[in-house]
């Protein structure tokens, strides 16, 4: 954790099915986690069909809406893809460079860093994913292979918009498999990650939240969220549960009110 306010982002991935469905768990977290949304900064991540739906559920409340992925082309002939200033419309938020786009469909380095670009131009806060594969990590490669994933992220990043960016370390060996990284190992790559940044952004590199991603759920958010470098956390299959991903929030917006007691004696 950090002087920086928590996030959770909630990434529903191909789910729900129904429109109905859709609805029912929006309006599930945010009749569950509305109160703690005032502590904790809450996006929730629908497909790009049920956006609008959701959006207008989410009007009013504190909960903010976010995308899956987006194109770096504002338009054209590229069909099947929704660019950065579409989504602007309607949101706050999007992902880009989750594992499951680049092993699923082949997105590069290279290719999350224009997407990023382009959602950055646009206005968007972007939850931009990088994470090693299992034998990066076998080989103690981790935070060689974030640090540079970061170096390409960055690119020709201007410092104003260090505020719209956070960066989600989500070890890919983790992303759906019920195993989770250690919080040490989870702490050391972060470390990485904000190393790099400061190296770039001198102090202002603070400005960047840093998110774990991987098998979190309410048994284990608090360790993560608990770490120096880590401001909150990018959830998959567990924010499906809008009775879990409330527990989530009461466990985080526990850890920093904790914080802050302390530094108050």
């Amino acid at each position: 954790m950090s002087h920086q306010r928590p996030l959770l982002a909630a990434n529903w991935k191909l789910n729900p099915v129904t429109a109905e469905a859709a609805a029912e768990l929006a309006r599930g977290v945010l009749g569950r986690g509305e109160r703690l949304s005032t502590e904790v900064d809450v996006v929730l991540c629908p497909p790009y069909c049920w956006l609008l739906g959701v959006a207008e559920i989410l009007h009013d409340s504190h909960v903010e809406l976010g995308a899956q992925n987006c194109y770096w082309e504002r338009s054209g002939a590229y069909t099947g893809e929704v660019s950065a200033a579409m989504l602007a419309g309607w949101c706050q938020w999007v992902i880009v460079g989750h594992s499951e786009r680049r092993s699923h469909f082949g997105e590069t380095d290279e290719m999350v860093a224009r997407k990023l670009a382009a959602a950055l131009e646009s206005d968007l806060n972007v939850i931009a994913c990088v994470g090693e594969q299992a034998d990066d990590f076998d080989s103690g490669r981790s935070a060689d292979t974030v640090a540079r994933q970061t170096d390409v992220l960055l690119g020709e990043m201007e410092l104003h918009r260090l505020r719209q960016l956070v960066i989600a370390y989500e070890p890919v060996w983790a992303i759906g498999s019920g195993r989770s990284a250690e919080p040490e190992h989870a702490y050391s790559t972060m470390r990485a990650i904000r190393q790099r940044l400061r190296e770039r952004f001198d102090q202002a590199a603070t400005e960047v939240r840093l998110l774990y991603g991987g098998s979190v759920k309410a048994a284990n958010v608090a360790a993560y969220v608990e770490l120096p470098n880590c401001d909150g956390c990018l959830i998959g299959g567990a924010s499906l549960d809008a009775l879990e991903f409330s527990r989530m929030l009461a466990a985080v917006a526990e850890v920093y009110a904790g914080a802050a007691g302390r530094a108050a004696e």
